[in-house]
């Protein structure tokens, strides 16, 4: 019976709806509350570690605490997943010695100058029992001694004329020695003088600020805007002509390393100052013409490593970048470092340490010590290096690859999307293919810390001088930085390089071969 004034049913069930409907709301936006709190806090443990800990990504292989870790709410949605390192039969590993300790001795191969110290001839009697003294021999210590000294170098060039013509003619001709090309002409700057320069900002990354300061402690003011024309002018007039040779050689090798960084401009044309970069590309670490090249661009968008390669053929190790996935007729190949750094971010985020991603780190661990033993087996009777590494992943990598994969499969489905743990887990997983294609070819490394290392020279000098003024300034600094590095992979030192190149380029014309000025064909000798 319904009595007068109660509400209707359909009422009442709608109102339930409603409140059902909001409750549901409600539990949503609390978890995805929840979702972003953790997230939130992982950053702010990352900034944390970022600001106050070691940079270092090594992994120390230890046993975490079993009842640390079931306390750890993080690790009860994992279940029973834990990945267990296969047996692959991998040789042990020979423990190396630690390294000896004290100081080292000086280089051979430095000039020696002797600094002679004897006693007074009043000094020279024995205390004993006065006699004359013999000298015996002598204590010899070694002091590094370095002068930096400033000099003007005044190019007399003699005049010559004709005292018959004086007397007898109406013209006297004069006849002046020449002097050889200067790198910059109308400058005050020798060759030695813009290496000096060159090398101060590109290897020590030293502000051109600074580097006029060193100039005013010499006693020669140079003023910011005289060593910004040098810089400009070295790379625009002579060091492209390097920089443009090692472009060609680097093409045609078999193997290439890509990757990108940021740079700030502040006056490129309809660009914000943030938004411009650095490409940067690298032979493989067995070239015998080790090349290290970066190329400034205004963006980060695909034309840029398809117009500076080409149409590469050979092998491309970059990171997951759509960009360089592009360049259709490249052999592309995943950079396994990459993945591996996103495991060490998810460790590092937990408070109690240990868990999957430790789980992750040491399936890594185990590909990356394959790695270094493939290095030193020596191959069989008519086989390659590049078969035998092959031959050895493919016994010893792929039993652990198959075992992270199914690892990685099992785990997925319960792991929270959001966080650093979630976004390693799906960052392998969509690089799967290309992470592993390493193991196909012995010529393939498995990561790209090769060119990481030579970026990160160019990242610690940004930290000093923080930005290019003009895109012109960028560019020769990609260039110069292109050569200073590519030195460094050969192994030789680039003052003295330079000084012979900026001595030897203005001499040449601009359609001469320069193959024997590239770093890897330089000899030191050849500089004297």
């Amino acid at each position: 019976m319904v009595r007068a004034g109660d509400p209707d049913i359909a009422v009442l069930m709608a109102q339930l709806a409603a409140n059902a409907a909001e409750i549901a709301a409600l539990k949503a936006e609390k978890a995805a509350l929840s979702r972003r709190v953790v997230k939130l806090e992982e950053e702010l443990a990352l900034a944390r570690l970022h600001r106050f800990a070691p940079r270092s990504e090594k992994h120390i292989d230890r046993l975490f605490n079993e009842a640390e870790a079931a306390a750890d709410g993080d690790d009860r949605d994992y279940g029973d997943d834990v990945a267990d390192l296969p047996d692959t039969g991998l040789p042990a590993v020979e423990v190396q010695a630690g390294k000896k300790r004290g100081r080292k001795p000086l280089p051979a191969d430095l000039p020696r100058e002797r600094v002679e110290y004897d006693l007074p001839e009043d000094q020279k009697s024995c205390p004993c029992c006065q006699g004359q003294m013999h000298r015996m021999g002598e204590a010899v210590s070694e002091q590094l001694h370095i002068e930096v000294k400033a000099k003007v170098l005044q190019n007399v060039r003699f005049k010559y004329a004709c005292r018959h013509c004086d007397r007898t003619g109406i013209n006297t001709p004069v006849v002046i020695a020449p002097m050889p090309k200067q790198p910059l002409p109308g400058s005050i700057a020798t060759a030695s003088t813009l290496a000096f320069a060159l090398v101060h900002k590109y290897v020590d990354g030293t502000p051109l600020y600074r580097v006029a300061q060193t100039f005013e402690r010499a006693g020669v003011p140079i003023s910011r805007g005289a060593l910004a024309h040098w810089v400009i002018g070295s790379s625009e007039k002579h060091l492209h002509r390097i920089y443009d040779a090692l472009r060609l050689r680097l093409r045609s090798q078999s193997l290439i390393h890509g990757d990108e960084t940021t740079v700030q401009v502040l006056k490129e044309k309809d660009k914000e100052a943030t938004s411009t970069y650095m490409w940067a590309y690298r032979s493989g670490e067995d070239s015998d013409e080790p090349i290290v090249l970066l190329d400034y661009q205004p963006g980060c968008g695909q034309i840029h490593p398809q117009t500076f390669l080409g149409k590469y053929r050979g092998i491309l190790m970059t990171d997951g970048y759509t960009a360089w996935r592009t360049l259709d007729g490249a052999t592309h190949v995943g950079c396994m470092a990459h993945s591996r750094r996103r495991f060490v971010e998810a460790l590092k985020t937990r408070k109690n340490g240990g868990g999957p991603p430790e789980q992750a780190l040491r399936l890594f661990e185990q590909l990356y010590r394959i790695e270094r033993q493939a290095r030193e087996i020596k191959p069989d009777l008519g086989e390659t290096q590049a078969d035998c590494i092959h031959r050895f992943r493919q016994h010893h990598s792929l039993p652990v690859l198959n075992a992270l994969k199914v690892w990685l499969d099992n785990i997925a489905p319960k792991v929270v999307p959001d966080t650093k743990f979630g976004d390693a887990v799906s960052y392998t997983l969509n690089q799967w293919d290309y992470l592993t294609r390493y193991t196909r070819d012995g010529r393939m490394p498995i990561d790209n810390n090769i060119l990481e290392r030579d970026i990160r020279v160019f990242a610690t000098g940004r930290k000093s001088w923080l930005f290019s003024d003009t895109a012109d300034g960028a560019k020769a600094s990609a260039v110069i930085y292109s050569l200073m590095l590519t030195c460094r992979a050969c192994g030789i030192d680039p003052l003295t390089w330079l000084r012979h190149v900026l001595t030897e380029l203005p001499q040449r014309d601009e359609a001469a071969d320069v193959v024997d000025l590239l770093p890897f064909n330089f000899s030191k000798n050849s500089a004297g």
